[in-house]
């Protein structure tokens, strides 16, 4: 039985594969999905509840899924209680394929040095079309709107985009220096190991999240959200790569004994040819899974510095930033929808890279292919 299979039979696996595999198609897709633009403002509509669904009308006829106008009312200030309008005279139905705001459907936008100016790298397809929505003056908020009348669901979508792929864009940078340091350390030996050596154990001294604490505080506050999703990768990737180098560089120095790199040595192979053509793919497997365990971290280090005002700010959305309103005590408990989306969705990630890491790591053990 080889490792595929092993793969697919572990259900666990397969739920965190699955999970996630719904998780980058929704933000990927999200301006279609998204029933509005996540930067607007709904007119009298600061932190309302999720819309309810209703299918029959108020005479009793069954009319089919649909809303109903809803507006935020005054607050009475002695007890704190919202009041919300209804407008039960004009139910507003609801459909697929809804016409809404313009967007550019897969449209990829990168700040690029030396100036780190915004460039379209992809310009997108013109359309105006979203998956689901409100045929009418009604404003269907999945799951309600935020203090400043934005939909919710929008903006978890939106989101989600720099969360989850803050952690791909980070194994990406992190992976092939910590290789490519790694297995010179793990060739040459001496005292380039020596020096590499000391400098991983000087880096893995530092407690990681107090460090990007720290330095994400210093970024210029006029940085946009893409230029600091970029500084919070960098940074991250820059003091992360240590400990997989420290890994790397252990099975170098078992794989460089082997018969196969002593022959392309005697056939006078250029060393940097041997590391990356015949030792580093040597070690692939543990970087596969390495990879998918990394990610939740830095997925948690993005929610966490966002979450204390140092990653991503508002008005851009990221599910860091939008846990911030768990600071404010009365959220938590008068518009907990704010709260407990965004935090399932980080558990949700987190949960499913590990799964699916585990399910690699167990299918891809050379003891489990021999049985």
């Amino acid at each position: 039985m080889n490792w595929w299979q092993r793969l697919k039979r572990n259900s666990l696996a397969k739920f965190g594969a699955s999970v996630l595999l719904i998780f980058y198609v929704a933000v990927i897709g999200a301006d279609l999905i998204a029933p509005y633009n996540p930067y607007d403002s709904q007119p009298n509509g600061s932190l309302l509840p999720p819309t309810p669904i209703h299918w029959v009308s108020q005479e009793g006829k069954f009319i089919g899924p649909h809303i109903y106008p809803t507006i935020q009312g005054d607050t009475n200030i002695e007890t704190g209680d919202r009041k919300i309008i209804v407008d039960y005279n004009q139910p507003t139905p609801l459909g697929l394929f809804v016409s809404g705001s313009e967007y550019k459907l897969l449209r990829v936008s990168l700040p690029l040095p030396p100036k780190w100016e915004e460039v379209t790298i992809i310009p997108g397809i013109s359309l105006n079309l979203h998956l689901f929505g409100a045929k009418g003056e009604a404003k269907f908020n999945i799951l309600g709107t935020d203090e400043q009348g934005r939909d919710q669901f929008s903006r978890l979508l939106y989101g989600g985009r720099i969360s989850l792929f803050i952690g791909i864009f980070g194994i990406i940078i992190t992976y092939p220096l910590a290789l490519f340091i790694g297995g010179i350390s793990g060739y040459f030996g001496g005292v380039i190991d020596s020096v590499i050596m000391r400098l991983s154990e000087v880096l893995m001294t530092f407690p990681g999240i107090y460090l990007l604490a720290a330095l994400s505080g210093v970024l210029s506050p006029q940085l946009t959200s893409s230029q600091r999703f970029l500084s919070i990768v960098l940074i991250t990737s820059l003091i992360g790569w240590a400990g997989l180098a420290r890994v790397i560089r252990g099975q170098v120095l078992s794989i460089k004994e082997r018969e196969f790199v002593q022959a392309s040595l005697a056939i006078g192979a250029n060393p940097v040819y041997i590391i990356v053509r015949h030792i580093l793919p040597q070690t692939a497997t543990y970087v596969v899974i390495s990879a998918t365990l990394t990610i939740p971290s830095f997925i948690g280090s993005e929610a966490v510095l966002s979450l204390i005002g140092l990653g991503i700010q508002q008005p851009d959305p990221s599910w860091g930033n939008m846990l911030s309103l768990a600071s404010n005590a009365s959220i938590l408990v008068l518009q907990p929808w704010l709260i407990w989306p965004p935090a399932i969705l980080i558990i949700l990630t987190v949960l499913s890279f590990n799964l699916l890491g585990d399910g690699l790591r167990d299918a891809l053990d050379p003891r489990s292919l021999q049985r």
